[in-house]
């Protein structure tokens, strides 16, 4: 923790970092790095370099009342501030509050990646092979990448009935194979039904008792789309299923892995 003299701001930091310093901690190693830099990036601060070098996208600057420059980016999935200093040799890694408590870069985020970030991981899932449960007019719309043997996403669905069958949530299923041997074969039997969205019922509504029967092959045409989904998880960070994207009552595109506990589920589903 860094705590600046200021009587007005209190800058809170979950590391300070020199060029040179390690940002495993702040910067997980799955957010892909450019190969080449480009002519922006060949002008930036060192240490920004350096965190650029070690996993973190930047997606742009912001001034702060502190004399630092702000630095929005991304780490995995997750929003990060980062604040440079003048010389840009040192970066503070974490949030900056006034003397109200108020986060002064929270803005910034959602408007330099939260925003962004958003709208490209809703055009990956709008864009991926899905089958929609519900009422095609449904004010909210709910993809979640599920595995046919996947017990979570069971569970998800099984939560889901009140808002589903009341016409307020649709949900579109992105199915993958991952989880056991059988399990594209399963995805195989349901896409390859003569109507997909009820042999997804069958699965959900027979889980327990194995779920649908597997289909004896995955035909080529079946593996390219779930291969699609697959991929299509991982890009966006999710390691299993379910991995939930939403609109939020703001339409901020939020993403959830596993199943929502708690209060939560309420805040991907909406309103009961």
């Amino acid at each position: 923790m860094m705590i600046r003299s200021r009587p007005a701001l209190l800058l809170l930091s979950a590391a300070l970092l020199a060029p040179a310093a390690s940002a495993r901690d702040a910067a997980p190693a799955a957010v892909p790095v450019a190969a080449k830099e480009s002519a922006d990036t060949a002008a930036e601060p060192a240490v920004v370099k350096t965190l650029r070098a070690q996993g973190v996208e930047f997606m742009g600057t912001f001034e702060t009342p502190v004399g630092l420059t702000g630095y929005a980016g991304v780490a995995g999935q997750e929003p990060l501030a980062v604040y440079v200093s003048a010389d840009g040799q040192y970066a503070v890694v974490g949030t900056l509050v006034n003397a109200k408590g108020e986060d002064v870069s929270a803005a910034k985020l959602k408007e330099l990646v939260q925003g962004p970030m958003g709208q490209k991981a809703w055009a990956a899932v709008e864009g991926s092979h899905w089958i929609a449960e519900g009422k095609a007019d449904a004010p909210r719309i709910i993809y979640s990448f599920s595995d046919p043997n996947c017990p979570y996403c069971n569970h998800f669905w099984q939560a889901a009935r009140p808002w589903v069958e009341s016409g307020k949530v649709q949900i579109r299923q992105i199915l993958v194979g991952v989880i056991r041997e059988d399990s594209a074969n399963k995805a195989a039997a349901i896409l390859g039904a003569a109507s997909p969205v009820d042999a997804l019922l069958e699965n959900e509504r027979n889980f327990a008792k194995g779920g649908i029967k597997p289909a004896p092959t995955v035909p080529a045409e079946v593996q390219a789309k779930l291969r699609a989904n697959e991929m299509a998880m991982l890009e966006l960070g999710f390691q299993g299923t379910p991995g939930i994207v939403f609109k939020d009552v703001s339409g901020l595109v939020q993403l959830r892995s596993g199943m929502p506990q708690g209060k939560d589920l309420e805040a991907v589903l909406g309103p009961r």
